[in-house]
């Protein structure tokens, strides 16, 4: 798909058409594009409008969305009575546009030099998008029930660091969300879900 010479006309819709549709997760920005002589483009031109015509376009362009961050929504994070030792995140869309809440939040208690690490079973097949006015959650695993855990500590402030379009590259600002004033404690076994729709699922884990 990725050969320098022309392409059928048929074949040429389909791509474009996967193009638009690869806006709604994340995108190769390194991949390069298939080149189009001047009269394959004047040949498809007419097909790309009727795609666009359809709404498409409009519906998958990575410019009508943004990443959550700490300018755009609100940020809570509060202690749970169950499942024991959790606590849940919630993040609202405050903003105008539709933001993607990629991959899994970053967090760090006051001044913790090590990244808790991520619950793999609770990737979602698709990134969490919300809308204005919609809410996305993280479960968080405090500390270890059976006390496992090692180096336990009280937090009193809490950073959510939010993700770009690649793993670990940064989504913008910061939120810095409020704690109860006794502070939360946690331990070696601190670990967060991916962002998730649905709060129940988020603390599932």
């Amino acid at each position: 798909m990725r050969k320098h010479h022309v392409l059928p006309v048929a074949l040429l819709a389909v791509l474009a058409l996967t193009a638009c549709e690869d806006g709604t997760g994340t995108q190769d920005e390194g991949a390069a594009e298939p080149r189009l002589t001047s009269s394959t483009m004047a040949t498809t031109a007419p097909q790309q409008t009727a795609t666009e015509a359809k709404g498409t376009k409009s519906e998958a362009a990575p410019a009508a969305r943004v990443s959550c961050n700490g300018t755009n929504t609100t940020v809570t994070a509060q202690p749970v009575r169950r499942p024991l030792n959790h606590m849940l995140i919630t993040v609202e869309n405050t903003g105008s546009k539709m933001c993607d809440l990629t991959y899994y939040p970053v967090l760090r208690f006051d001044e913790m030099q090590w990244a808790p690490r991520p619950i793999e079973d609770s990737k979602p097949q698709a990134v969490t998008t919300l809308a204005p006015g919609e809410s996305g959650y993280a479960g968080v695993l405090l500390s270890a029930a059976d006390g496992s855990g090692e180096g336990g500590t009280t937090g009193h402030q809490l950073t959510v660091g939010f993700q770009g379009r690649t793993p670990n590259s940064s989504g913008g600002p910061s939120a810095l969300p409020s704690l109860p004033a006794k502070g939360v404690h946690y331990d070696s076994s601190l670990s967060a879900t991916y962002w998730l729709r649905d709060m129940d699922d988020a603390l599932s884990y």
